[in-house]
């Protein structure tokens, strides 16, 4: 099924495509939101992903098994050109004359989102972590991801896989450490954000 598809995909067949974005425009979603903690980012990282898959196409393994570690790193990198972009602007709107402040209610609608409320849980301790640290957790942990899998998708050896989800668990770990505590944790502090992890397909 899966060596089928992506030979229908290489070749530039449009229904193979549609059945693609079907089977996983969800997880794609969930990724981007992950990594970015924005809903409407999360959509437009969805939308480049798919228009940069279709013109990547003919790079695609005709054997191979699911292309969801193909897409997933796709994202992950649609995802860093977005952020560059978005720094790149708002450096370049603080430059301009400032207006009278007016109040922005986007934060509490959001704050009412019971993800985004669970995803605020740990966004401290996530932003003590390297991007490339975040992009492997996001795969590994929430994506489900094995490391084999996680190497293909951000195209690093798997032993550097390993290394950033250590390290990225140690910091976690550290981070989420109540104030005042210095005896041994018990289990694994990252399972705090683990409701939030996907099944895999």
């Amino acid at each position: 099924m899966d060596t089928h598809l992506r030979k229908r995909i290489r070749a530039g067949d449009h229904a193979a495509f549609g059945e693609l974005f079907d089977a996983y425009a969800r997880s794609v979603y969930n990724h981007a939101y992950r990594l970015t903690g924005e809903w409407a980012v999360a959509e437009d990282v969805v939308s480049l992903t798919f228009l940069d898959a279709w013109r990547l196409r003919g790079r695609v393994d005709e054997e191979g098994g699911s292309l969801r570690p193909w897409l997933l790193g796709i994202a992950t990198n649609v995802t860093r050109n977005t952020r560059r972009a978005a720094r790149r602007h708002a450096a370049a709107m603080a430059r301009l004359p400032r207006e009278d402040a007016v109040r922005d209610f986007a934060d509490e609608v959001a704050g009412r989102v019971d993800d985004a409320a669970r995803l605020d849980l740990v966004r401290t301790a996530l932003a003590a972590l390297r991007r490339p640290e975040r992009e492997v957790l996001a795969l590994c942990v929430w994506a489900g991801l094995d490391y084999a899998a996680a190497a293909e998708a951000l195209g690093v050896p798997v032993g550097t896989v390993r290394s950033r989800l250590s390290r990225a668990r140690t910091k976690l770990a550290k981070q989420m450490e109540p104030p005042g505590f210095h005896g041994q944790m018990r289990g694994d502090r990252t399972t705090a954000v683990r409701p939030l992890r996907e099944g895999n397909r």
